[in-house]
């Protein structure tokens, strides 16, 4: 399975991007769990949340093992930049998750978009999204792991992004078809 992670700052586009590029594809995108999980919490999120955020979205991404692609609406990266912008420090097994699982791609959604009011955002200044924007970037690229900026407004951003998905396939298929 080639999975594909969609992250970045808040009010960047994740998720209809991943929705976008599923029905493109014609498979199944994985929802961002802390959505689900903050909204029945009814109260504010504490620190030990973010284990049980990070589980509840790798059991989702883990729910599809035999789909040949899929799309991941953020992944232990989301996490990881969470716990630390917001409490400080990074617990050892969120770590251990962001160098654990890997995505064949990252489509790191620039913060280019206009900001879209929602309950659960906590960063509505731009320059605060400019920021996280490059704590993301920083860190994949810390990490080695391959992305692609994706930026732009409306078809364009969605053409950016099926391209590299494109690109990926192709590079699998050719090396399907050397070995």
């Amino acid at each position: 399975m080639l999975k594909v992670l969609i992250t970045g700052p808040e009010s960047s586009g994740k998720t209809q991007l991943a929705q976008t590029l599923a029905r493109r594809f014609h498979c199944p995108w994985v929802p961002e769990f802390a959505r689900t999980y903050l909204h029945a919490l009814e109260k504010d999120y504490e620190e030990e949340d973010l284990l049980k955020i990070l589980n509840g979205q790798l059991r989702l991404q883990q729910q599809y093992p035999k789909t040949p692609l899929l799309f991941c609406d953020t992944g232990p990266e989301v996490i990881y930049l969470w716990s630390k912008v917001k409490f400080g420090h990074v617990d050892p097994f969120i770590e251990a998750s962001l160098r654990k699982y890997y995505y064949e791609l990252t489509l790191l959604c620039s913060p280019d978009l206009d900001w879209e009011p929602d309950p659960l955002r906590e960063a509505p200044r731009q320059a605060d999204r400019d920021f996280h924007f490059e704590e993301y970037e920083q860190l994949l690229k810390n990490l080695g792991r391959p992305y692609l900026v994706i930026n732009g407004q409306g078809e364009q951003r969605a053409v950016a992004a099926v391209s590299a998905v494109e690109r990926l396939l192709n590079t699998v298929t050719k090396n399907k078809v050397s070995q």
